[in-house]
């Protein structure tokens, strides 16, 4: 279930890109399709990045050429050359963050004069619902712990030397099933309604049927379950 859309990204042959937060590897892995890129994953979580790491046999041979590689690591903290980045990818990883700002730092100290960032967090006012329904969405330990306005982190982002290019929602139909897991959180027994949402979504990403495909259309400017903003280096840095 990809975020980033990478044909706003555009990865080319001969260049490192960098999935910060990635994971289990979904959007290392998919950049890593893209012909002659290297790729570096990074996470806190060893239990993500060897999952991540496991899937790399399945995406070879269907990878032109190129390279991945999952490393862990503190975000605060690279293990990265100045400007030795062209892409980074920070894909639903700030709203868990406390210092999101050192996260910003590094992106600013890693990516090179000509790099692309792409950032997504959740949209503001589902995400609020969230909060609303079940205190334990966000105090579960690993859990999203601020909210994020889209204008606002946008503008600090762009205090690093920035320009916002695009943005653009995803994940509208993820929406209500989020409010109905917030709405049942402490039942022990999940309701069937539950159940039954989370097998629509699934059938949704396997299939991507027309339906789905239009719904989400329609509906991820304004409902996307997350927010998602790319950006180029200023020309005036």
């Amino acid at each position: 279930m990809l975020t980033v859309d990478f044909e706003y990204f555009d990865l080319a042959p001969g260049q490192v890109c960098v999935d910060l937060g990635c994971g289990e590897g979904r959007h290392s892995l998919t950049a890593y399709l893209q012909d002659d890129v290297s790729v570096v994953g990074v996470d806190l979580s060893l239990d993500d990045l060897k999952t991540a790491q496991s899937r790399i046999a399945d995406m070879t041979p269907h990878a032109p050429q190129g390279a991945v590689d999952f490393v862990q690591a503190n975000g605060m903290s690279l293990p990265l050359a100045d400007h030795s980045v062209d892409r980074l990818i920070c894909s639903e990883v700030l709203e868990h963050i406390p210092n999101y700002l050192s996260f910003l730092e590094e992106i600013d100290r890693v990516l090179k004069p000509d790099g692309r960032l792409c950032i997504s967090v959740p949209r503001q006012w589902p995400e609020w619902i969230c909060w609303m329904l079940c205190d334990d969405y966000r105090r579960t330990p690993g859990g999203h712990i601020r909210i994020f306005n889209a204008r606002h982190l946008r503008r600090e982002v762009e205090r690093y030397g920035f320009q916002g290019t695009r943005q653009h929602g995803a994940h509208a139909l993820h929406v209500p099933y989020w409010w109905l897991k917030c709405l049942f959180w402490h039942l022990t027994k999940e309701p069937k309604i539950l159940s039954l949402y989370h097998r629509f979504l699934v059938w949704d990403l396997m299939k991507r049927p027309w339906l789905t495909k239009t719904l989400d259309a329609l509906f991820n400017p304004w409902m996307g379950k997350s927010v998602v903003l790319y950006f180029d280096r200023a020309q005036n840095r």
